[in-house]
């Protein structure tokens, strides 16, 4: 390896990823070419549901120095988000109807903070100690060195960049799998135009090919799959995904897709929880991704006794915001729905709908159509 590469790798690993890899894109990527007609192919058949923003942006998607001018080179990194605690709850939470699942990922810091952080810090130090260094090895590069940092925030295909850049392949549940450390990391990219010598001979370009598919004939993810999202292996329907439904879609949850969804208001894990390779998942040392307490472990009666100005504290800082007020209150009514019946889990749900009904936000009505919904299922159990 070329000693300015181990210098790189050691930077990022300072940092907090754990593994990073590169791709040569300046003439193009044949994988990233590949993603982009999966792409046009997923989108054809619907099944992005009503986010129309991934129909936009066309080729900018899949060839980097169309979104980004002057690009030849990606930095792909990946981030470990699990935690000891968060493993140890995540089964026990969902067996307990009473309580609100939240996926793995969302119980601490919004990562979009944390890993913006220490990418701006890494673009930082390839802008100044690391073109000095490379000055020292004969490699100067002009000072207008271009550099830009995402982390699911632009129209970038991480899964499809983090695959050709060797970090894993993309499992049938559609996530990136690693054979050594399973599948609960986040990634992001430095999109840039440094010349990055990986091997001894200064020119070359690190060759990483993707790592094998090692899936084989399992099924469990999408056996397990409470909605049947998996329509087939590396086919996900985000119509029918419970991470879509109670997180990007702002309106109703259709009532063929209540029940299954049980007791996860936000997110779902299931898939990554059944997957064989997770018994390797390597576990975060991240502050910020720590579970915050009052989201672990939380009653679904307490969480939907939240007033608006309570959700937007707990909340400060967490992805769960995403999900705003009355998507967190339509996701808890569902839940109280699929509960045990009880006399605390009705007097939660009429004292929400008072609420409501006061509140002239349009989107409060639709939030009522849940709790109806669910005290109807509520009063059938008692009957």
């Amino acid at each position: 390896m070329h000693p300015l590469w181990t210098m790189l790798e050691h930077k990022a690993q300072t940092l907090g990823f754990d593994k990073i890899g590169l791709l040569d894109v300046s003439q193009g990527h044949p994988a990233l070419e590949r993603a982009g007609e999966y792409l046009q192919q997923w989108l054809a058949r619907g099944y992005q549901a009503d986010m129309n923003y991934m129909e936009k942006h066309g080729v900018k998607r899949f060839r980097p120095a169309e979104l980004e001018p002057h690009t030849t080179a990606v930095l792909a990194v990946r981030m470990h988000y699990l935690t000891d605690t968060a493993q140890q709850s995540a089964q026990a939470v969902l067996n307990d109807d009473q309580l609100a699942a939240v996926s793995c990922y969302a119980l601490g810091r919004d990562y979009h903070k944390t890993m913006r952080s220490r990418l701006k810090q890494l673009a930082s130090w390839l802008s100044t100690d690391y073109v000095k260094q490379l000055q020292d090895y004969g490699l100067g590069h002009n000072t207008d060195h271009a550099m830009r940092v995402f982390v699911d925030s632009a129209p970038v295909m991480e899964k499809a960049t983090a695959q050709a850049a060797g970090l894993g392949w993309i499992g049938k549940h559609t996530l990136l799998l690693d054979q050594s450390a399973g599948s609960y990391f986040f990634l992001g990219e430095i999109y840039t135009n440094l010349p990055i010598p990986t091997q001894a001979h200064e020119s070359a370009q690190i060759h990483q090919p993707a790592q094998a598919n090692r899936c084989g004939r399992c099924q469990r993810c999408i056996e397990i799959c409470p909605t049947q999202a998996i329509r087939a292996p590396y086919q996900l329907d985000a119509r029918r995904c419970i991470s879509y439904l109670t997180i990007e879609n702002k309106g109703a949850i259709p009532i063929e897709f209540r029940e299954a969804i049980g007791n996860r208001i936000f997110g779902c894990d299931d898939c990554q929880l059944v997957c064989p390779w997770n018994r390797f998942a390597k576990l975060s040392q991240e502050a910020d991704f720590r579970p915050r307490a009052q989201l672990q472990s939380l009653a679904l009666i307490d969480a939907i006794s939240w007033t608006s100005a309570d959700f937007d504290r707990y909340s400060a800082g967490s992805p769960i915001r995403r999900a705003t007020y009355y998507g967190w209150l339509r996701n808890l009514a569902v839940a109280l729905g699929n509960a045990r019946a009880s006399a605390a889990n009705r007097l939660a749900l009429t004292q929400c709908r008072s609420r409501l009904q006061a509140d002239s936000n349009e989107r409060a009505s639709m939030v009522i159509e849940h709790i109806e919904w669910a005290l109807a299922r509520q009063n059938q159990e008692v009957l």
